[in-house]
């Protein structure tokens, strides 16, 4: 099928369709994730914590609990809570107990966080720019179709 997979694997073939469209699938996944990563470095955050940061900015000015925000993420961390810490630290998350159950504490995000993803954003719409050009409308829906029935019976 493909060549490219073959010279990037050093393989001259696999031992299935299923196989070589599974190792495609990772492929892509690992190089669009190194270059959004690459971004969130150069400002000295990492993507986990920018999805939180981005989770947050779309409650603002509300917030969410861990748990909430654990949902929501890409890729759930197992220690959410000492990355909230983290961002916390750095000013870009502030935690608060919740109004409606003061046990329940919360994370926003601040206007410094605003402000870092006001600078990271255009970069990461850059590069989604750059990617998505090899592919047309229809071959990107197609793809996000494919994709999401890959997962769908892993959504709540």
């Amino acid at each position: 099928m493909g060549e490219t997979i073959r010279k990037r694997l050093l393989q001259k073939k696999f031992s299935s369709i299923e196989q070589e469209a599974l190792l495609n699938l990772f492929l892509a996944s690992n190089y669009l994730r190194s270059k959004i990563d690459s971004i969130c470095v150069e400002h000295f955050i990492t993507l986990s914590q920018f999805n939180v940061l981005r989770i947050l900015k779309g409650t603002y000015p509300d917030g969410y609990s861990r748990n909430e925000i654990i949902r929501r993420m890409i890729e759930p961390s197992p220690d959410v809570t000492r990355l909230i810490d983290r961002l916390i630290n750095e000013g870009l998350v502030e935690r608060y107990n919740s109004n409606k159950d003061r046990r329940l504490s919360c994370a926003r995000i601040t206007k410094k966080g605003i402000d870092l993803l006001k600078k990271i954003n255009p970069r990461i719409d850059e590069f989604q720019e750059e990617y998505s050009r090899v592919l047309n409308r229809s071959e990107k829906e197609t793809l996000s179709e494919l994709c999401e029935r890959l997962y769908a019976g892993q959504v709540e």
